[in-house]
Formats: structure tokens, sequence, C-alpha cells
């Protein structure tokens, strides 16, 4: 039994991931582990470490299938993967068995709603950065310099006195940021 268990940010826990496939008799040593990785990337170390650990005759074993794949296809391309090699998907206990016509159906379904539940994270996410844009509320990333900062950058530019590495390294910022400053002030 190899284990796997995924969070999307690192702020998440997997306490009850691994407790969960500890009481699925998975070895604590194992479990591989993604944090902080979205599901919908395909490639991801610990998947990658879990799938090459498994053997012909092993068993995967996730808590759920959003866990493993967050998209129809990429469920589909991991279980059929794992049917050809003679892995068992075990998806919170019960193994899927692709020869199944329901147990086909059934994972079909699993997959369609993880892959619905990204699209509606997205689709709140952009409602909501919409509405905080049209309140002025979205500001994005602030610049390193202060407006003053700026204000006395441009004009050590202006001197010819200071090169783009000078003024980098007098500010302590790269120079790629001193570019942007240079063209933020002159517009």
């Amino acid at each position: 039994m190899i284990g796997y268990a995924r969070c999307s940010t690192d702020e998440q826990d997997l306490t009850a991931q691994r407790q969960a496939l500890v009481a699925l008799d998975v070895s604590p040593d194992r479990v591989y582990i993604d944090h902080g990785m979205s599901g919908t990337k395909r490639e991801r170390p610990g998947l990658d470490q879990a799938l090459a650990a498994v053997r012909t005759g092993d068993t995967l074993v996730v808590t759920k299938l959003d866990r493993l794949a967050r998209s129809v296809p990429d469920a589909r391309d991991i279980g059929d993967t794992l049917a050809r090699r003679g892995v068992a998907l075990s998806l919170g206990g019960r193994i899927y068995d692709p020869d199944d016509p329901m147990g086909k159906l059934f994972f079909n379904i699993l997959a369609t709603f993880a892959e619905f539940e990204v699209d509606l994270i997205r689709m709140r996410t952009r409602e909501g950065m919409a509405v905080a844009e049209a309140h002025g509320r979205l500001k994005g990333r602030q610049p390193k310099l202060t407006p003053k900062q700026q204000r006395e950058l441009k004009r050590m530019h202006n001197t010819g006195e200071y090169t783009i590495s000078d003024l980098g390294e007098l500010f302590s910022v790269s120079r790629p940021t001193v570019y942007r400053t240079l063209n933020r002030t002159d517009s």
C-alpha cells in the first residue's frame, strides 16, 4: 500500500489525510505528499514519487479522488496508467475497477465533480477580484520603492552620473526594478 496526500496551500494541514491513510492500512513511511501544490498541475513531486514507488500488485491509496487529480483527463490518465501497470487504485477505501462499467462511471463522476469544484473556485476568485477592483481595493504588488525614492532615483539617473547597476546598489533593488521605476515615473 502506497499513500498519497495533497493540499493546495501552505496554510492547509495534511494531518487528517495522513490519519485517514493510516486508518486505510498505509504505513506512515509509505505516504507521499505534496504540500502547497494545486491538483490541477499534473507534475507534482510527491505524486511522481508515489507513482514511481508503486509496483505490479500494489495499491495506490488516496482519501478522495480530488486529492489525486482536479481534472477529468488527468484522473483518467492516472487511473488508466495504474491499471495498465497492474496497480490498484483505492479511493477512500474503495478499489476502483476500470473494467467494471459502474466503477468506471462512478470514477468519471467523481473526476467531473473535482474539476467542477476547481472551476467554481476560479469563478468566485475572479468575481471577488472584480468587486475589489471596482471598489479600489485591488492593488496588486506594491512598488519596492516609495514615491519619494522613485523621484530621487529618477533625479539621480537624469544627472547621468549613475549607471543602472549603481542605482540598483544604492537603492538595494534589482536592475529590472530600476528600469520599471524609471518607466513608471516617466509616464
